[in-house]
């Protein structure tokens, strides 16, 4: 019971210590109003920065790290003035040779102003956050956001409004048909040919439907989970706390129905059906609690996915022999007694009710990381899809066994491999909840996990576990090796291949089978070769004027830095010589990204099937643009457009043949030209 009551403590200790040094924060914060008179105030961020670090200035060449900014995401009356700038301190410049440019940096306490004109005493409030990155000689911090808040009773004792004006939000109202960019995006720098910005954003839905649909990725990816499920749910059956079930569990259908086979293999189904209802409520229970658009951000919210790395990490540890995860005794107890005492179905319910508590330090960690998964698909339905492949692999082999009896004496004895089963699932959990920690650091541009950190990790992991097959590496519980299998040997040979196979994306290779959980190519370090596009445009307006000036169609492309599809197509797809090359001379691309988290000049407004939506963010504002105009909100989605917004193709969702996205591009360039 000690080691029980361990287990939580130690769970609560590490996420305390995976959150405390992500959240450390060498740079403190105070925020103050001050009368600057004529009716204006100085909004003071004052920042006090540890000894050793250093805080840059707000004014950084493009290409250079993170400036100290300030944003605001709603003001009422009052109006900004001027730029955000540090008060009473000269910034040290010096010769960058990281970034080869000089940049400025401030140590020690430093003042930030921006300065405000009232407007309306009695409505004023502002709400906005300060944004700094601060590095030693040896790390910097991600530029998280530190949030400020004043309203009318915080405005300085004396300050006297010489005039008011009717300016007391910036928050941009917009109608459904016109466009947010007008207020977000008021020239074109790249190009001197402008755009119709409503025209651009109008809806296209209708459109696309006389070009039919292609590629549904919502159904891919729940295809994609259900046979996830199953394959976690074939691999919960091997572990020590399953496998030995099998045969006591049809044994005892067997034995209460001695008399009549039939009636043994009637309730061995009811047994299999009632696992697959009791997994598929805990896939609908997540899906009530969090609810779809919940589900949509936590596919890119940073905290999710930290919370779920940790989450991994703890499964990955009790999978290579840490301790245990176990519910209350009490639990099982309880269940035990409801089987003795029920009767028929009811009976047969609380006995399978009480395998899925009895399995749970095996299955629990399958269990988190395929609801983790799912629920990072942005789908609503994928958590309870995910749940009935696991829970339909893990019934199957009862009922079969209890059809077929004789099958029994064939089964492996229970056995050490069992335990070795599960320190090889360990490892997979170990290096698949990477994926969360690279998620998190992508959409928040952080870069702590590029994609040559990420594969070094990989990397290490396949090495060892290919060790640990050979019997080199020995963990708890792991009985004495006398000798290597054939079967251990070749699952070495499998993962030290593997591991040798993702030596050269040191360098950039491609390694297109696992690109979609890769971080994308951008984040290399080194790399020999860079196959990206050669132009490409961030902003829908930019772009499409560009491709105004040139006479060429638009490719546009949906996206997301925690999209793993989209990086499979970027990799195994857009980088393709040929795909490139159309691409390249003949197209003009842009590349939307609906996790983007960088906060737009003002936060905008609009009406969307009948209720008001705030979009803070230039990924709010690329997502809304794919649902307003396109009717669909899937990632990735590639569609063609003419000058005009108009579609010339359907539109493309996932499908990573080159083949196909040829074709696709070919009949785009056929309905422009005709």
């Amino acid at each position: 019971m000690k080691r029980n009551r361990f287990i939580p403590l130690l769970f609560f200790y590490l996420l305390i210590a995976t959150s405390s040094s992500i959240a450390q924060n060498p740079v403190s914060w105070k925020f103050l109003l001050e009368n600057a008179g004529n009716g204006e105030v100085n909004l003071i961020a004052r920042a006090t920065i540890q000894q050793g670090w250093h805080l840059y200035d707000t004014n950084i060449p493009d290409g250079g790290p993170t400036p100290t900014s300030i944003s605001f995401d709603h003001i009422a009356g009052a109006q900004p003035i001027g730029k955000f700038h540090a008060e009473n301190a000269t910034p040290h410049v010096a010769y960058d040779e990281v970034f080869q440019m000089k940049i400025g940096t401030f140590d020690g306490t430093v003042r930030f102003v921006q300065k405000l004109k009232i407007t309306d005493k009695a409505a004023f409030a502002v709400t906005g956050d300060v944004r700094a990155q601060a590095c030693d000689d040896k790390t910097c911090t991600p530029p998280l956001p530190v949030e400020f808040s004043f309203k009318s009773s915080d405005l300085p004792s004396g300050l006297v409004v010489t005039e008011s004006e009717d300016n007391t939000s910036e928050i941009t109202s917009i109608n459904g048909t016109e466009s947010p960019a007008a207020d977000s995006v008021s020239s074109i720098s790249s190009t001197n040919v402008s755009v119709d910005k409503d025209l651009l954003w109008q809806p296209v839905i209708e459109e696309l439907k006389t070009f039919g649909s292609e590629n549904d990725n919502s159904t891919a990816s729940l295809w994609s989970i259900f046979i996830k499920g199953l394959i976690w749910g074939f691999a919960a059956l091997l572990t020590p706390c399953v496998w030995p079930m099998i045969p006591i569990t049809v044994s005892f259908f067997l034995n209460r129905n001695k008399r009549s086979r039939r009636k043994a293999t009637q309730d061995a189904i009811v047994y299999g059906i009632s696992i697959i209802i009791i997994y598929l409520a805990l896939g609908l229970i997540i899906t009530s609690i969090f609810g779809a658009s919940a589900l949509n951000n936590i596919a890119t919210s940073a905290v999710f996915n930290l919370i779920f790395f940790a989450l991994l990490i703890v499964f990955a540890a009790s999978f290579l022999g840490a301790f245990e995860l176990l519910l209350p005794a009490s639990w099982t107890n309880k269940m035990d007694s409801k089987v003795d005492s029920t009767t028929g179905m009811i009976s047969i319910f609380f006995m399978a009710f009480t395998l899925a508590l009895v399995s749970f330090s095996c299955t629990g960690p399958i269990i988190g990381w395929l609801l983790v998964d799912a629920a990072t698909q942005g789908n609503y339905l994928a958590p309870t899809i995910g749940m009935f492949g696991f829970a339909l692999a893990l019934s199957i082999p009862f009922a079969l066994f209890a059809v077929f009896p004789t099958w029994l004496k064939n089964l492996p004895k229970s056995g050490s491999w069992l335990n070795s089963v599960k320190v090889v699932l360990g490892f997979i959990v170990l290096a698949l909840s990477f994926k969360f920690l690279s998620v998190a650091d992508l959409s928040n541009g952080w870069g702590l996990l590029n994609r040559d950190i990420f594969l070094s990790i990989w990397i290490v992991i396949a090495v060892f576990l290919g060790m640990y097959l050979l019997g080199k590496i020995k963990l708890a519980h792991d009985d004495e090796l006398q000798h290597v299998s054939l079967t251990r040997m070749f699952l070495s040979m499998a993962s030290f291949a593997f591991a040798i196979y993702m030596i050269p994306g040191l360098w950039g290779a491609p390694l297109k089978p696992i690109s979609a959980i890769l971080p994308p190519m951008e984040t290399q370090d080194f790399k020999l070769n860079d196959a990206s596009i050669t132009q490409k445009f961030t902003d829908y307006e930019t772009g499409m004027a560009y491709a105004a000036q040139t006479g060429k169609p638009v490719l546009l492309d949906f996206a997301g830095h925690g999209c793993v599809n989209c990086h499979k197509m970027d990799a195994a797809v857009l980088t393709d010589p040929h795909v490139k090359e159309i691409i390249d001379n003949q197209y003009v691309l842009i590349t939307l990204m609906v996790d983007e988290k960088d906060k737009l000049p003002s936060t905008l407004e609009v009406d969307e099937n009948g209720r008001k939506t705030k979009l803070k963010t230039v990924g709010d504002k690329w997502s809304y643009l794919q649902r307003h105009k396109f009717g669909t909100q899937s990632q990735p989605y590639y569609v063609i457009l003419n000058h005009e917004g108009k579609p010339l193709s359907p539109g493309y969702g996932f499908n990573d043949n080159v083949a196909d996205f040829i074709e696709f591009l070919e009949n785009g360039l056929k309905n422009f030209n005709d």
